[in-house]
């Protein structure tokens, strides 16, 4: 037997063997088999997503044509293929494509390395202060910017990418040179910043009209910001050092690197006429994702910045086809919202919500709030888009939280809702820049799983530990 064919079956041994145990398993009560069968299909599907037998994009896929010729989700072969094709209709798919696409111009026309001296002669004496200033800049226009994907993926990433090979580090094995701290930081920072405003993320807008749905009650913005200050305020100035010491970079100090930066600049000369082009257009794109949401959605921005870089000549059709990149991450993160979607069409999601309420009902007011703010946290590990996750389960939770005496319903809301942002942190599909960061080569596929659950706990640990007793003192 081959190496190559002995590495293949070592990883597709998991997400078969997952699988095969889950579907052996008796359905439990109050379930449908299919739904059990589902849901032993999408853990497979997840579990080889995380082993790669076979690139993420075709897991995905093969989870997606499996569901829908089994008759599995739906038994109408027409419904079974829209639905399996229904995620290549999500706009977060092709705003993570047009984020890609606008990297493409940042490194071909040279502004993005233009930038990203410009960063390094400010900060990068050191790579602690490369880490804040990218925090930094992602909190400073997190609360006008209602699309993570938009401000991490679209803004803070394209630049970026081209800082770390200035530091001879590349995907590969010089990765860990500063490159794969740099990328994670600015995945950590957006998940926190995304927590600390409303209009941060769009999925805490549609949690607020949830809530107000739901239980009868508004969440003013200022409420939503004060009620997370302490915990942001703590995760994002401890981030950045507390990465710097779980996930080192091999380059913490250059006390060159400024003025070296300094003579790049001077090297460079004077922007082109493509760097004014590229500057433009991101700038056009970034004025809508912030001021322009009453007048178009983020993602038909960002496909109009796509469409401005190829008509200007920024950008080939032929650079877009030949970006593998950006093309496989639509596979499969589209592929995954298909089939996270599907656990709320067999009732599988709806059924786990019920089936924690019981158990609530005899909790004490802090144990319930751990438990059920815990729960509807790591429970996004069932879905691909925080959206998804907050139509289908938000609504559910708050029922049961509200039965719970000695915390209000404004309250409940809040503990619940402040961890949408943090929660991207967990996996590569769990929010929109996941994938850009996960599909960038500087993280490792298994670094990205083991980061992810632990910054998670991390993450969620520091708001227990602070937000809610904030929240209870508050009392809302």
């Amino acid at each position: 037997m081959t190496p190559e064919r002995r590495g293949f079956l070592l990883r597709a041994a998991p997400p078969i063997l997952v699988g095969g145990l889950i579907a052996l398993a008796p359905v439990p009560e109050g379930l449908k088999p299919q739904a059990w069968y589902y849901f032993a299909l999408f853990a497979a599907v997840i579990v080889g997503v995380a082993t790669e037998p076979i690139p993420p994009g075709a897991v995905g896929l093969a989870g997606v044509v499996i569901a829908a010729m089994s008759g599995i989700v739906y038994k109408n072969p027409t419904q079974a293929v829209n639905w399996a094709l229904s995620g290549f209709g999500q706009p977060t798919v092709w705003l993570i494509f047009g984020a890609y696409v606008l990297s493409v111009g940042y490194e071909k026309t040279g502004l993005g390395k233009r930038i990203a001296l410009l960063l390094i002669r400010r900060f990068g004496a050191s790579t602690l202060g490369l880490g804040y200033a990218i925090a930094l800049t992602d909190l400073a226009i997190a609360p006008f910017t209602p699309s993570n994907t938009a401000r991490s993926a679209g803004t803070i990433y394209p630049v970026i990418r081209n800082i770390p090979g200035l530091y001879g580090s590349e995907p590969g094995p010089t990765a860990r040179k500063i490159g794969g701290y740099l990328m994670y930081t600015a995945l950590g920072a957006t998940c926190i910043t995304s927590s600390m405003f409303p209009t941060a993320l769009a999925p805490n807008i549609l949690a607020v009209l949830l809530i107000a749905d739901t239980v009868g009650v508004n969440i003013p913005w200022i409420d939503w910001v004060t009620g997370f200050l302490p915990v942001g305020i703590l995760l994002l100035i401890g981030f950045p050092p507390l990465l710097h010491w779980l996930y080192p970079p091999e380059i913490t100090r250059v006390q060159t690197a400024p003025v070296w930066a300094a003579d790049e600049l001077r090297r460079l000369g004077r922007m082109g006429r493509m760097e004014w082009l590229m500057l433009s257009g991101t700038l056009l794109v970034i004025s809508l994702w912030i001021g322009g949401s009453r007048y178009t959605d983020a993602t038909t921005a960002a496909l109009l910045g796509v469409v401005l870089l190829v008509v200007r000549g920024v950008v080939s059709w032929d650079d877009i086809l030949a970006n593998r990149r950006a093309w496989d991450t639509v596979m499969w993160i589209a592929t995954l919202v298909t089939m996270a979607s599907g656990l709320v069409h067999v009732e599988f999601v709806p059924w786990l919500a019920n089936t924690i309420k019981p158990l609530v009902s005899s909790l004490s007011l802090p144990v319930a709030v751990v438990f059920l703010v815990t729960v509807f946290f790591f429970v996004h590990y069932l879905f691909a888009t925080i959206s998804g996750h907050a139509t289908a389960l938000l609504p559910l939770f708050l029922v049961v939280a509200v039965s719970v005496p000695g915390l209000s319903a404004k309250g409940w809301a809040l503990a619940l809702s402040y961890t949408f942002g943090m929660m991207g942190i967990l996996t590569p599909y769990a929010t929109g820049p996941s994938p850009v960061y996960y599909g960038c080569g500087y993280i490792s596929r298994a670094r990205f799983w083991v980061l992810g659950l632990l910054m998670g706990g991390i993450f969620l640990g520091t708001y227990l530990l602070v937000g809610v007793p904030w929240l209870l003192w508050r009392s809302f």
